[in-house]
C-alpha cells in the first residue's frame, strides 16, 4: 500500500533552480564581490533562513540577512512573472499520481514562490498538502520538510514516495524514510553516493508511472 506521493518543486517540477543561481550570482557582482566556489552546491535545499545567512555572513552580501532574502525572493517573483518554465511531464506526473494516491510538495521556496508555482502549473487544489522549509526549523538535507507534509497529508512516511532532484532534497526523503524518486538535474546534479540512496533513478519525469511507485513499495 503507498500511502502517499510528495513531490520537490524547484528542478524537479519547475525548471527553476538555476535561476536561484543567477538570482543570488547577480546580487554579489552587483556589489563587485566573487562568488565563492562552494556557495551554488552549499545552498541547494536550504531554507530561507539558512541561506540568506549565508548570503550574508559567507558571500558577504550588504545589510541583513533578512535584506538578503528580500532582494532574492523579489528577483525570483519577478522571473516568475514572466511565467515558470516546467520540467517535462511535471504536471502529468503529478496528476498522474494524484489519480491513485494523495500528493504534497515539499519546497525549499519560500511560500509566495510555492503557490504561484502551483497556480501556474494548474495545480491548484490538487496537493493534499505543500510546505515550505522557510515554515520549519531546518532545511534540507533536515528530514523535517517530507515528515511535515506526510503528517498534514496522515501519511506513513515509511510507505510514501518522495520525487526529487537534488543533492540535499534526496538526503532530506531519505531520512525522513521515505523511497525516493530521483530525476537527476543536468544543474549540479547529485553525487553517485547520493544517488545510491535512491530506490530508482529515472531520465525524465515521464517515466514515473504507478505500477513504478507500487514496484518501489512493495519491495523497499
Amino acid at each position: 500500500m503507498v500511502s502517499a506521493v510528495v513531490f520537490d518543486m524547484d528542478g524537479t517540477l519547475t525548471d527553476t533552480e538555476h535561476l536561484w543561481d543567477v538570482v543570488r550570482r547577480g546580487l554579489a557582482a552587483a556589489e563587485g564581490l566573487p562568488w565563492p566556489e562552494a556557495a551554488t552546491r552549499a545552498m541547494m535545499g536550504m531554507s530561507t533562513q539558512e541561506w540568506s545567512i549565508y548570503l550574508s555572513e559567507e558571500v558577504g552580501l550588504s545589510g541583513t540577512p533578512q535584506d538578503a532574502a528580500r532582494r532574492t525572493i523579489e528577483a525570483m517573483a519577478a522571473h516568475h512573472a514572466d511565467g515558470v518554465e516546467l520540467l517535462p511531464g511535471a504536471v502529468p506526473a503529478v496528476r498522474r499520481m494524484a489519480g491513485s494516491w494523495p500528493v504534497g510538495l515539499a519546497s525549499s521556496s519560500p511560500r509566495v514562490l510555492i503557490d504561484t508555482g502551483v497556480h501556474a502549473m494548474g495545480l491548484d487544489g490538487v496537493f493534499g498538502a505543500t510546505v515550505s522549509t522557510e515554515e520549519l526549523n531546518a532545511g534540507k538535507p533536515a528530514p523535517d520538510v517530507y515528515l511535515e507534509v506526510c503528517r498534514r497529508l496522515g501519511a506513513d512516511p515509511q510507505r510514501s514516495v518522495a520525487v526529487e532532484d537534488a543533492e540535499a532534497g534526496i538526503r532530506s526523503a531519505h531520512a525522513a524514510g521515505l523511497v525516493v524518486v530521483a530525476v537527476p538535474p543536468h544543474f549540479n546534479p547529485p553525487s553517485a553516493a547520493t544517488l545510491a540512496l535512491a530506490g530508482a533513478v529515472l531520465g525524465a519525469l515521464d517515466d514515473l508511472t504507478t505500477d513504478l511507485v507500487e514496484h518501489l513499495m512493495e519491495n523497499r
